[in-house]
């Protein structure tokens, strides 16, 4: 008998063994790669939401779906029509700044700065995949990186970062964080303003830059946590807590709760300027962190843009600390809940390798500059997209023929093949590379004294035109060209191809012409289809059958 009931009880502990194996799921970082800075989440029973910024590129504000933290599936986007807003006239690393999602009683909300127009705005919408109402605007409000929070007792507070107090700021980047009552259906503000922290922990070290500012409630205390620093190299995550929404708000004696400021530089494969984070409870009911930060191929050179991670937090004393006991932030976490994958969704985390066909409809991650001209494209089996030439370039704050897709590897490679007839040497197609209206490498099909040549370009600096780095000749104007553009870290490669076997253009051209370290902004690379006629007018336009990408990034390699 105690044999039988010591053999009986191992068979169950090893079943229960494989059940919680079977449940494990690794959740790999970034579990959105390229440009998808600034997340904000939120749960809404077992679905979970996320948007991010996009500044000036339309349409703005994605939202994304899963139901476990790791598969993401793009549902729209929040500015999906120009009659929302556009953001003409503006470089494309302004617009919209920080969005954060909430949910109350059966309505989305999503806060946001139009940092040169609108200021702070709400959008609400009742199905988070849209349609989302036209701003309101907030302008008692005045700062950047809003959000909400919906008390037990049903009332409603928006927080943002604002000026110094009296706007006489002690240093460069002394900022405050403040709060006002709102009406959660009116979206109008109720009573005063309060300031709940002056410059950030500690005023006499000068922090700068606290911005992006969250509420939580749990277990009778406030959180106030938000990003500090900057958010560059020097980027971390902070908390205070309170009894009262009101505040005073103390800080946490061991703040920052997150970091990668003063690890080793010369650590492999390096995850840096980590901050911008928001908490949210998991399926298995543990709190996880979502947060920005970025991939650097050397130094503090990255292409890729400021990217959206994932981490556990560990409640200590009831104060909140993420990623425990380490500061390095990790390629990939083991959770104890089961992995649900989105139907239908393009990969997001790892290496993953699609290609976009124009049959039917655009990709809700597809980007156009500042709006949309429904007029200037079409889509059908035959010829794909077709892309009127625009006499607008990129290198303008307009609406140029553009259409582009994130980089979202250090290493990948970009490409599509092209029918395009080009009439006068100012009348060009092709691929981009593209980082801002002055940092781009273009991959043209055009004309030189009537004969089609394959050109590569480089933005010139004086921010207006373009120089011509090589050419080669194509044998025939009418028959599709192949162009692509291949990623390695710190250097791009440019092909073309007039039938199976791909022709090296220009190898080795400088990268970090394009990173955020030399370009500035907050933006990230985009592979972009583009036709232009330079300033005149055409009705000569250029089709693209496909655009095909593929990431191989070495830290994804066993994951």
């Amino acid at each position: 008998m105690i044999r039988k009931f010591i053999s009986a009880t191992l068979v169950a502990l090893l079943c229960l063994a494989k059940s919680v194996s079977a449940q494990t799921t690794k959740l790999v970082n970034p579990i959105l790669t390229g440009f998808y800075p600034d997340p904000s989440v939120v749960q809404v029973g077992t679905d979970y939401y996320l948007v991010n910024s996009t500044f000036s590129y339309f349409p703005g504000i994605p939202v994304f779906h899963s139901k476990d933290l790791k598969n993401w599936k793009q549902i729209g986007n929040v500015i999906d029509r120009a009659s929302q807003m556009d953001f003409m006239g503006e470089k494309l690393t302004r617009g919209l700044f920080a969005p954060a999602i909430s949910y109350h009683k059966g309505t989305f909300y999503v806060t946001c700065t139009d940092i040169d127009h609108d200021g702070n705005f709400v959008v609400t919408a009742k199905n988070p995949a849209g349609p989302w109402s036209n701003p309101i605007r907030v302008p008692q409000a005045r700062g950047i990186d809003p959000s909400l929070f919906f008390d037990e007792d049903n009332k409603a507070y928006i927080i943002y970062n604002s000026d110094a107090p009296d706007r006489k700021p002690l240093y460069s980047g002394h900022r405050t964080i403040r709060i006002y009552e709102i009406d959660p259906v009116t979206l109008k503000v109720i009573g005063e303003e309060k300031q709940l922290v002056n410059g950030g922990v500690d005023l006499s070290k000068k922090p700068v830059w606290i911005e992006a500012p969250h509420i939580m409630k749990r277990n009778g205390w406030y959180y106030l946590y938000a990003a500090e620093g900057g958010t560059s190299v020097n980027h971390t995550e902070v908390v205070f807590r309170s009894k009262s929404v009101w505040g005073p708000f103390v800080p946490y004696e061991n703040n920052p709760i997150l970091t990668q400021k003063g690890l080793p530089d010369d650590r492999k494969d390096p995850i840096t300027s980590a901050g911008h984070a928001q908490f949210v409870d998991g399926p298995d009911g543990k709190t996880y962190a979502i947060f920005l930060a970025v991939r650097p191929y050397e130094g503090n050179y990255y292409n890729t843009g400021r990217e959206t991670f994932i981490a556990p937090v560990e409640w200590k004393n009831d104060w909140p600390v993420i990623n425990p006991p380490s500061n390095n932030a990790e390629y990939q976490y083991s959770v104890n809940y089961k992995e649900v994958k989105q139907k239908d969704a393009l990969p997001q985390a790892g290496n993953f390798e699609y290609t976009l066909t124009f049959d039917k409809k655009l990709d809700p991650a597809l980007l156009f500059m500042r709006t949309i001209d429904s007029s200037s494209f079409s889509l059908s089996k035959q010829n794909g997209l077709t892309m009127k030439l625009k006499p607008e370039t990129i290198m303008e704050l307009v609406n140029p023929s553009f259409i582009g897709k994130r980089q979202q590897h250090l290493y990948c490679t970009a490409e599509t093949e092209l029918d395009f007839s080009p009439k006068s040497e100012k009348e060009k197609a092709g691929l981009t590379i593209f980082q801002d209206e002055s940092h781009f490498y273009f991959l043209s099909k055009s004309v030189e004294n009537g004969k089609p040549f394959v050109q590569l370009f480089k933005s010139g600096a004086d921010g207006k035109s373009m120089e011509l780095l090589v050419k080669q000749p194509v044998t025939d104007a009418l028959k599709p060209v192949k162009l692509r553009i291949v990623a390695e870290g710190g250097f791009y490669s440019f092909y073309f191809s007039k039938g199976d076997a791909w022709e090296l253009l220009k190898d080795k051209v400088d990268a970090k012409f394009l990173s955020t370290e030399v370009a500035g902004g907050f933006i990230g690379c985009l592979f972009g289809m583009y036709a232009t006629s330079s300033g005149e007018s055409t009705t000569n336009s250029a089709s693209f059958k496909y655009l095909k990408y593929s990431g191989n990034d070495p830290m994804f390699k066993n994951k």
